[in-house]
């Protein structure tokens, strides 16, 4: 009898990502396929919960909402700074990504909106907020996790 997903188990799927258009977002056609431990938070909650108590062979098209995927749209990460934030950077293109140093130290990778003149609209929410998101998912091993795996909280 094959092993159930569930907390401590590390899971190969294959998958493919679309958003709310079809658009295909992410796929692991033509790579190996993506290799994770449940419970660990390594993948967004909708879809590890989805994935919760299935097999290997197991097919499943699960759509996710934002709240359980990469969160709503939040307006405030969204600002017009002025050009001279990217000091050295001649051409600035609307689709281009940065990371910005927060005043706490961290990181946070923005992306260019619109450029009008001196103004540069820049936007921090993940690419994929504010998106629902459908996952045609294929079971393909799962295996208890290792207790390296478990204490590093990763599989390996």
């Amino acid at each position: 009898m094959s092993l159930l997903i569930g907390n401590g188990q590390v899971v190969s799927i294959r998958y493919k990502l679309t958003d709310d258009n079809g658009t295909v977002v992410d796929s692991t056609e033509g790579n190996e396929p993506l290799v994770y431990l449940h419970g660990s938070d390594s993948i967004i909650p909708g879809l590890e919960n989805a994935l919760e108590g299935k097999a290997v062979g197991d097919t499943l098209e699960v759509t996710v909402a934002p709240n359980e995927a990469y969160g709503e749209l939040i307006p405030e990460l969204v600002q017009s700074v002025d050009r001279s934030v990217f000091p050295g950077i001649k051409d600035i293109e609307v689709g281009m990504t940065f990371e910005a140093d927060n005043d706490d130290g961290s990181v946070e990778h923005v992306v260019i909106k619109e450029v009008e003149g001196n103004k540069i609209v820049v936007d921090a929410n993940h690419p994929l907020a504010g998106l629902s998101l459908t996952f045609e998912v294929e079971v393909v091993d799962v295996r208890k996790a290792t207790k390296e795996e478990i204490a590093h909280g990763h599989a390996h």
